[in-house]
């Protein structure tokens, strides 16, 4: 049996789930867990997924050239190179519905070297460990897809970043949605620059403390 908690997240049918256990509740006086049910299943990608991958790469960019997005995932990003020097390195992970691939990120803890400079702004918090999300990307007909990761990666660790281009809509506003906050604006190797964000477990703490700084 898989690791709920790590490798688990529920659904959009959630509410159906939390129906069940309270019924498995009053008939054993226990909790039981059903999230086995109609759930997204993230574990790590490997090179016999790579065909997939590229797949799942190939329609990202078509629905962000289809939003308007022409600029962020240029000439074939991210390239098959890569994803598996993702994978070989243990950063890549696949998002699954029931048996099929639908979507796939990078999950990389540690510093990035693209974050020590922050313009217009700040970060919530910068002293302490955190993790990155890049590369997330998804089938066309798949929804809930940032859903899955950004709850995943919050459960391995209380402090994540991401960053994307001005112009793709959907991960700002998916970011925002799942409680990220805008910081500034970071510069990538190319010279090309993104919108920063961050969520942290205590962010009114974090904000006192930025504010307090700025006086």
């Amino acid at each position: 049996m898989p690791d709920l908690l790590s490798m688990t997240v529920a659904s959009s049918l959630s509410y159906v789930i939390r129906d069940f256990e309270e019924s498995a509740r009053k008939e054993s006086g226990r909790f039981v867990s059903l999230y086995i049910i109609f759930k997204m299943t993230i574990k790590r990608n490997t090179a016999q997924d790579i065909v997939t991958l590229m797949q799942i790469y190939r329609e990202g960019r078509e629905i962000m050239l289809s939003c308007g997005n022409v600029n962020q995932w240029r000439q074939g990003y991210p390239t098959e190179e890569i994803i598996l020097e993702d994978i070989s390195k243990g950063q890549s992970y696949g998002i699954w519905d029931n048996d099929r691939l639908v979507g796939s990120f990078a999950f990389i803890k540690g510093k990035d070297p693209t974050y020590a400079y922050i313009e217009n702004g700040a970060w919530l918090e910068d002293t302490k460990p955190y993790a990155t999300i890049h590369r997330l990307a998804s089938l066309k007909a798949s929804k809930g897809i940032a859903e899955a990761c950004f709850d995943w990666s919050w459960g391995q660790i209380q402090n994540l970043r991401v960053d994307t281009h001005r112009d793709n809509v959907i991960m700002r506003h998916c970011a925002e949605k799942a409680g990220f906050k805008y910081c500034g604006i970071i510069y990538l190797e190319t010279g090309d620059s993104r919108l920063a964000y961050q969520k942290i477990e205590d962010y009114s703490a974090a904000k006192k403390q930025i504010f307090s700084k700025d006086v």
